[in-house]
């Protein structure tokens, strides 16, 4: 585990190495008040390192000082960026990257996906409208932004619903909901073709 000081205070990395060379950099960001303990983002993480990529779980300064409620996204989304650039001029320098996460750790990536140069996004869970709130403006347009080839997967009862595809974007749809807990068996071998994909 790697501390690394942001402007919003102590962000913590989690650094996962795979036997042989790195061939691809995967970055995930957890839920707003989850953990990067969550088993669908532990089955990311086996399922990249097996591919040969450095994978990092990120806490967000917020998490680390023990609050359950995150800042406004523009805090996230700085934080975010500065971890990268640490990490990207250490363990992840020279790599292609993904970046991706959990719920509003999805919402992170896609939103950061153009500052960061990302070479994909890979959403869990990605939070398209809270729910019982129908009325509440569509984050369709955050995932829609992202601009690189991305991979939602998503519960099939998840009650933020469900997000629309694109061209770039691949949503599959797996048993469960926002836990995405009993669809981990499979997304497993949907996150693995997928980032596959991305190793170079």
């Amino acid at each position: 585990m790697r501390e690394i000081e942001t402007g919003h205070g102590t962000a913590r990395a989690h650094v996962h190495v795979p036997d042989g060379a790195p061939r691809l950099a995967v970055i995930l960001g957890h839920g707003a008040g989850g953990s990067v303990d969550a088993p669908d983002l532990l089955a990311v993480t086996e399922e990249a390192t097996a591919l040969g990529a450095v994978v990092v779980r990120v806490e967000q300064p917020y998490r680390v000082a023990g609050k359950k409620a995150g800042p406004r996204p523009p805090a996230l989304d700085e934080a975010w960026l500065e971890v990268l650039a640490a990490l990207r001029a250490d363990e992840l320098a020279g790599l292609p990257l993904v970046q991706g996460g959990r719920s509003a750790g999805a919402r992170v990536a896609c939103r950061t996906a153009g500052a960061a140069a990302a070479d994909g996004v890979l959403c869990l869970a990605f939070p398209t409208r809270p729910p019982g709130r129908p009325d509440a403006p569509s984050r369709q347009d955050e995932l829609d932004g992202a601009g690189v080839p991305t991979l939602v997967v998503q519960g099939a009862t998840d009650p933020y619903g469900v997000p629309d595809g694109g061209p770039q974007t691949e949503v599959v749809v797996v048993p469960g909901d926002h836990s995405l807990r009993r669809g981990v068996a499979d997304l497993r071998p949907v996150v693995r073709t997928w980032l596959a994909d991305r190793v170079r």
